[in-house]
């Protein structure tokens, strides 16, 4: 600020702090006429905002009670990286509070977690890390994309997916029999083996019946594993944990489906029911943990659960289950997820619901006010293999979770 000298060392007073400018006082001694002057002006302009500055610099203090640490190198592991990296900032530190935030969901003994699974990650080398987060327990149920519990059984049948490029001539891969995930590449010979093996379990059902996602994905992970054919649904099935595929048919499974009407078979996969029995899962359970691996219809068809189950019933309120939050304006009770992960690349800013924060769902009653949550924007292939590997580190024991085996009981 000028107060009026020109070329003073004095007409510009690091933004007029009144502690220093108050200290000039006791230099009057070594100042000019002209440089006293000034110190006189600034000295009351100081006594004037000295209550302001400390009003000022008691509200800053709120905002200074964490502070950062800078990371050293030196040995560590996995897990020390992460709680290292969850005191920095960005989405280094997001993928440190990813991992805590797990950790404490696994812990909370009044937990079910779910897991939502987007995308065609089980090609990227995924779906084992699945396989084990199911094993442990460290999920309770799974609600996926039909491709990334179809695509990962073609390893299991002895195939193989291969490193490749996506600076490629994809007309050539065309011409090859070569199918391409961005830099991934796939054999369709053995994509559609794959899928003749999908039809080939469709013939075995019973005609006329009416299949959740979950009944039939129950019961294909079980006659996979009698032909000991590695899967996600194998090994489920095997853990007694329910998965779900709301859009199942929007993958190898549609085809199977087409190639088994072309054998006279018509199987019938009940939307409504796949709801409601999914829905259904909240008359077990105390509070929710969600994880989200991407976004996409498994993330939205596990958040409506916070909000759509209770409609099932005339008061509106899930019977028996406590901690709901009674809305008056609808005049019914809503059930948000106590723990939220994500991991995405999606961005809030389009509307969509796969980059959608936690904070938006707020508004809607899918997570609590107070949730423990953490987002963070990461490619998934980075992510999860990192945070499970740090779970791994933390945590020796098999959790127990949520029994669902009613769900594996033939009727």
């Amino acid at each position: 600020m000028d107060l009026g000298g020109g070329g003073s060392s004095f007409c510009s007073i690091r933004r007029l702090d009144p502690v220093y400018l108050i200290n000039m006082k006791k230099m009057n001694n070594r100042l000019s006429k002209k440089e006293k002057h000034l110190s006189k002006l600034v000295s009351q302009y100081a006594k004037i905002n000295l209550k302001e500055y400390r009003k000022v610099r008691k509200a800053t203090g709120k905002y200074k009670t964490k502070k950062l640490e800078a990371i050293n190198v030196d040995a560590k592991s996995i897990s020390e990286l992460l709680s290292a990296m969850a005191k920095t900032g960005f989405q280094g530190r997001k993928l440190g509070e990813v991992v805590d935030v797990w950790e404490e969901m696994i812990k909370d003994k009044n937990v079910t977690i779910i897991m939502g699974y987007a995308g065609s990650l089980s090609t990227t080398g995924q779906w084992k890390i699945i396989n084990w987060l199911i094993e442990q327990r460290f999920i309770d149920v799974l609600v996926s994309t039909g491709a990334n519990v179809s695509e990962d059984i073609i390893e299991g049948m002895g195939y193989y997916y291969y490193k490749g490029s996506q600076n490629v001539d994809d007309v050539k891969l065309l011409e090859s029999d070569i199918n391409r995930y961005y830099d991934v590449f796939g054999d369709d010979v053995e994509y559609l083996d794959m899928i003749n093996l999908i039809a080939e379990f469709i013939m075995t059902r019973k005609e006329g019946y009416n299949y959740s996602t979950m009944e039939f994905l129950r019961d294909f992970g079980l006659w996979l594993n009698k032909r000991k054919i590695g899967s996600i649904i194998g090994t489920a099935a095997k853990a007694k944990v329910p998965v779900f595929s709301p859009a199942l048919v929007d993958s190898a499974y549609g085809d199977a489906v087409l190639i088994a009407k072309s054998r006279k078979f018509n199987l019938i996969l009940d939307q409504a029911k796949d709801y409601v029995d999914f829905m259904g899962l909240t008359k077990k359970v105390k509070d929710i943990g969600v994880i989200y691996i991407g976004g996409g219809v498994p993330k939205d068809f596990i958040q409506l659960l916070a909000v759509s189950s209770p409609l099932e019933y005339d008061d509106k309120k899930i019977p028996g289950r406590p901690g709901g939050v009674f809305r008056p304006a609808t005049n019914e009770y809503f059930y948000p997820h106590k723990y939220a992960i994500q991991i995405t690349t999606d961005s809030p800013q389009w509307g969509g619901l796969s980059g959608c924060t936690f904070e938006e769902a707020t508004s809607w009653g899918k997570e609590a006010v107070d949730a423990k949550k953490a987002q963070c924007f990461c490619d998934a292939t980075i992510a999860l293999p990192i945070v499970t590997h740090a779970l791994k580190e933390r945590i020796k024991s098999k959790r127990k979770g949520t029994d669902f085996s009613s769900l594996f009981k033939k009727k």
